[in-house]
């Protein structure tokens, strides 16, 4: 099992539930150091937002374990919340490349070395509910989420026939360290608690599960999936009192 994103929210997490559930598991970050606090078989210290640090993180999982990782969990990412006209080049060019340029390398490293085995497996990319519904001042997050669930589709639609699975998940508002500076406002927190039907702020846990489930045979007959983990956000309206 292997683990993109490894040191945030959501890819902690994803390690731990794994872990818990017997599986070996390789955590992969940019600074090896900084995965010593996650639950893992095997640190792995590497950029993929680049090819090579891609094939790099599925090549040493490959060594380590004896064979290729059969399931991938891809949970690199970033944000910005700002609109259009106010977003400069350079940071659209950075959104894409840590959100969407890591998903294409990864998905790309990791299906090569699966099909050079002959195996079956199972991967989850991580959107978020923005490429689901429209949100003001998201059009640079949404647009790079976009890009990884036509991606997904696609590629699932590609390596069916070799038994490999792509599906994502696109959570809402989560409570993660990349979240943490705006929900430590209190007002903040509160105003986006109210936008979602079933309330409040979902916990990294929650995002977790599904992605577990999605990786397990009990999903066995899922791929080219969109689940969105939001709390209702992108389907019905809360009721206002």
């Amino acid at each position: 099992m292997l683990v993109t994103g490894a040191r945030g929210g959501i890819g902690r997490e994803l390690c731990r539930r794994l872990k818990a559930d017997g599986l070996r598991v390789a955590a992969v970050g940019r600074d090896a150091g900084a995965l010593q606090p996650v639950e893992a078989d095997l640190r792995i210290a590497a950029d993929t937002t680049t090819p090579e640090g891609a094939q790099l993180a599925v090549a040493a999982c490959q060594e380590a374990f004896g064979q290729a990782p059969q399931r991938l969990a891809h949970c690199v990412g970033s944000t910005l919340i700002a609109p259009l006209h106010r977003t400069r080049a350079e940071q659209w060019s950075e959104l894409r490349r840590v959100n969407l340029d890591s998903a294409v390398f990864m998905l790309g490293a990791w299906i090569e070395a699966l099909r050079a085995a002959g195996q079956p497996g199972a991967a989850v990319l991580c959107s978020s509910v923005v490429a689901r519904i429209g949100v003001a001042n998201h059009e640079a997050i949404a647009a790079a989420k976009g890009g990884v669930e036509a991606l997904a589709r696609s590629a699932a639609a590609t390596y069916a026939p070799a038994g490999l699975r792509i599906n994502v998940v696109a959570p809402g508002m989560t409570e993660t360290p990349m979240t943490a500076p705006m929900l430590k406002v209190e007002a903040m927190r509160e105003a986006a608690a109210r936008q979602y039907p079933l309330g409040g702020v979902q916990g990294a846990d929650t995002v977790a599960a599904t992605a577990a489930w999605l990786l397990s045979d009990q999903a066995s007959r899922l791929t080219g999936q969109v689940i969105a983990v939001d709390g209702g956000f992108s389907t019905v309206r809360p009721l206002v009192r």
